[in-house]
């Protein structure tokens, strides 16, 4: 479905659009990539990573309505990566939040309904499930604003759908580079809180969520990756433990503003329309016809998901980082 169509990736220069453009280039043909964002040092860096006549780099900003409209003109699919996501960040620039991952949202819903792209993928966060900072909070609206624009009164053409994802491994500012950075220099590592967990997956697991959601659509879902769950301290330990043969040097420096104990990826109140399968649950919208479209799928077993269910283990933990290319 991507062969010989033009796609539009806001944030694109990112780790997931680095990724998605990786993939989207190898295993499909694409007529166009358009690589939409700010930053133009991080545009020359990833033009010449590819070196391919098929990414078109346009300087942007999803806060401008105008300059969306020109970007999305003759797309067939959006991939919305564009977003200020560090909590502390959103936490102390509480309305520079809202315009980029609310008003943005919205900008990016227009100029689809107005160019009649065929669907957007909004690229969501385990924050916005039961939302306690800044951040999740205008990441739970927006998800709201992207599943009712499949009903505006306006949209003859655009299907909307999210996907919510947990920490991926690796991604601009996580926390896995920074340990490893600190343990290859034998100095302490901060630790939040030494009973915190969090969900994590790879980039290509990333990337996989992100395709299904767009070829399995119907218009109104939000796919979650069922995924496993570490411990912030027994993943430090590994991180350590493979630099360093002393026992671990660190810090509980206690959690920082709006950060959960553990995160949620699917809510009580969600958990009653959400279906499963073997590698995702698949909450539905609150509409009739798109439940009938689903019919056959089991609903999910638990009342909730969470990150302080199936904690992996160390050797477990150490697995998932040198599958990802960690403790070399």
């Amino acid at each position: 479905m991507y062969n010989d169509k033009i796609i539009l990736i806001t944030g694109g220069t990112g780790s997931w659009g680095n990724e998605l453009t990786k993939q989207l280039l190898e295993k499909y043909n694409p007529k166009e990539i358009r690589i939409y964002s700010r930053g133009e040092l991080a545009q020359v860096i990833m033009k010449r990573k590819f070196n391919s006549n098929k990414l078109k780099f346009i300087i942007g900003d999803v806060r401008s309505l105008n300059r969306m409209n020109e970007a999305m003109h003759n797309v067939d699919i959006v991939f919305h990566l564009a977003a200020l996501k560090h909590v502390p960040v959103c936490e102390d620039n509480a309305w520079e939040s809202v315009n980029t991952n609310i008003i943005g949202v919205e900008n990016v819903i227009r100029s689809a309904i107005s160019n009649n792209v065929n669907i957007v993928c909004d690229i969501s966060t385990d924050k916005a499930c039961n939302p306690l900072n800044q951040y999740g909070a205008c990441k739970s609206v927006g998800e709201k604003l992207m599943i009712s624009a499949n009903n505006r009164d306006n949209n003859l053409n655009t299907k909307f759908v999210c996907v919510r994802a947990g920490n991926v491994i690796g991604s601009n500012g996580s926390v896995i580079p920074f340990f490893e950075d600190l343990a290859k220099k034998h100095k302490v590592l901060p630790i939040t809180d030494i009973n915190m967990t969090r969900y994590f997956m790879t980039l290509p697991q990333a990337i996989t969520m992100v395709f299904k959601a767009v070829s399995d659509s119907k218009g109104g879902e939000i796919f979650v990756t069922k995924m496993p769950a570490a411990n912030i301290k027994d993943l430090a330990e590994v991180i350590w433990s493979h630099y360093n043969d002393e026992p671990m040097k660190y810090e509980v420096i206690g959690a920082r503003s709006g950060e959960k104990q553990h995160e949620m990826l699917v809510s009580e109140h969600e958990s009653k329309t959400t279906i499963s399968d073997f590698e995702f649950n698949i909450i539905l919208p609150m509409n009739y016809q798109h439940v009938l479209a689903w019919q056959g799928y089991p609903l999910m077993k638990d009342e909730s998901y969470t990150s302080n269910q199936n904690i992996m283990n160390k050797h477990e933990i150490k697995s998932m980082l040198q599958d990802a290319g960690y403790l070399k």
